[in-house]
């Protein structure tokens, strides 16, 4: 009779245990995801910052940059952008949010009209092909 008690108290715990790890779809791995963002498509911009977030809530120990140039830049220009917001909210969580100055360049933007939470790069492509080169997963955002 003790060992069915025994048997039915791990049987018990075992199960609790395993129904914990099931029901937790947090995933510790540390993974390095870069987007690439060439929409200025302001529905492609709220749906990047939601899967973003996504990935935070799902991945939390991911390293996340965000890619933008040609149109993309718009996400990131003071005048433009309807997502500053979240983008504060999301740097504060690390992911990095960079944009091309090449495209700046030929665009005529300034860095004085960009969201003060953006980080720059010379060429966005290259950015995006160093980030593959070291291992990083690509996205692009939007079509």
């Amino acid at each position: 009779m003790r060992n069915f008690i025994l048997l039915t108290g791990m049987l018990f715990i075992t199960t609790l245990v395993n129904a914990q790890n099931e029901s937790t779809d947090v995933d510790l791995a540390q993974h390095k995801i870069v987007f690439q963002l060439t929409s200025a498509d302001t529905n492609v911009h709220k749906m990047l910052v939601r899967q973003l977030g996504n990935v935070l809530a799902a991945a939390p120990n991911s390293t996340v940059e965000v890619v933008c140039h040609g149109p993309g830049i718009a996400m990131l220009t003071t005048k433009q952008t309807i997502v500053q917001p979240k983008i504060i909210e999301l740097k504060g969580k690390g992911i990095q949010f960079v944009v091309c100055e090449n495209t700046m360049r030929e665009r005529k933007v300034t860095k004085e009209e960009i969201i003060p939470e953006a980080g720059f790069v010379k060429a966005g492509i290259i950015e995006i092909v160093k980030k593959q080169e070291e291992g990083w997963s690509y996205i692009r955002a939007g079509q």
